[in-house]
């Protein structure tokens, strides 16, 4: 189900995988049928359109799964045949994915009250004002029952491939993995990359700068006094900004980096854990070891094997 504005990246990002799924698997899993507003075809971003063939109106009750794609932001307007149709799907069988816009539409209909979802992270701060029943995620993708939503782009992929797994076994899903050369399927809890000056929104210029100072700074972290010394300002002062606007103490934010990115390096490199802790400025793999675990819940071997 498509409106006009939707991403090509998006819309391919999650159909190619179910019919990649198809061809290895030599059986049809996945049968497509393409929807839109009046049954015609639909500009994209891109300007290109889709031949739709069928209404939103002939929508059928018995869908196994309905994706829909939408511009982000959404329309202030919408037809409200669309909104209804959209809330009956939401009390049959139906699983519902959203994809860039799509999350909003369903938001609209009030289908994901209640759910964990996700969407574009451009539209974070409106989608919680406007929606606050629904559980946002800034995740690259979430799965909470029979909703799925992503951040849009390749996020549509991982989390397409992820269903088929779900469907079909792990082994197909990396098969279509290998297919568009990935080098693995990223996982839901992954955070979508948001720049920094977006994440702290309109923060004071020296608590960005420090956050820069951390990022830039993971294998050989700096002490607190030392991130104030190169700001400039006292150490009470970054204290105060960091509690102010991240909710945290400086010391636990910079550790949260360190082990986010240490999580990705065992997800995506295959370097001795030894050295991903040296990387990621622990003093001992046992220190790496029991942090990673605090955070997580896993440790960082029980990791790779996930």
């Amino acid at each position: 189900m498509t409106l006009p504005g939707f991403s090509l990246l998006a819309q391919a990002c999650a159909l190619e995988p179910l019919m990649v799924a198809n061809q290895l698997s030599g059986q049809r899993l996945y049968r497509v049928q393409a929807f839109s507003p009046d049954g015609g075809e639909v500009p994209s971003l891109a300007e290109l359109s889709l031949a739709a063939g069928r209404s939103f109106e002939s929508l059928p009750m018995e869908l196994d799964m309905l994706i829909v794609c939408a511009p982000s932001p959404l329309p202030t307007t919408l037809d409200g045949g669309t909104v209804g149709r959209m809330r009956s799907l939401g009390r049959s069988n139906t699983m519902l994915i959203g994809i860039g816009g799509g999350t909003e539409l369903l938001a609209r209909a009030g289908v994901l009250d209640g759910y964990r979802a996700t969407l574009p992270w451009q539209r974070f701060a409106a989608f919680t004002r406007d929606f606050p029943r629904v559980r946002l995620s800034q995740q690259l993708f979430e799965i909470d029952r029979d909703r799925l939503t992503c951040g849009g782009g390749t996020a549509a992929m991982d989390m397409m491939m992820t269903l088929v797994a779900s469907h079909h076994g792990s082994e197909l899903a990396e098969r279509v993995s290998e297919h568009f050369v990935l080098e693995r399927i990223r996982m839901a809890d992954e955070p979508q990359q948001v720049p920094l000056r977006a994440r702290l929104g309109h923060a004071p210029a020296p608590l960005v700068d420090a956050v820069m100072l951390m990022e830039a700074n993971i294998e050989e972290p700096l002490t607190t006094h030392e991130l104030a010394e190169h700001l400039g300002i006292s150490r009470r002062q970054l204290e105060r900004l960091f509690k102010k606007y991240l909710q945290a103490v400086p010391g636990r934010y910079y550790l949260d980096l360190r082990l986010q990115e240490a999580r990705r390096l065992l997800r995506e490199s295959d370097l001795p854990v030894g050295e991903i802790a040296m990387k990621t400025g622990f003093s001992s793999p046992a220190h790496f070891s029991t942090a990673y675990r605090n955070h997580f819940g896993v440790t960082p071997r029980e990791e790779r094997l996930h």
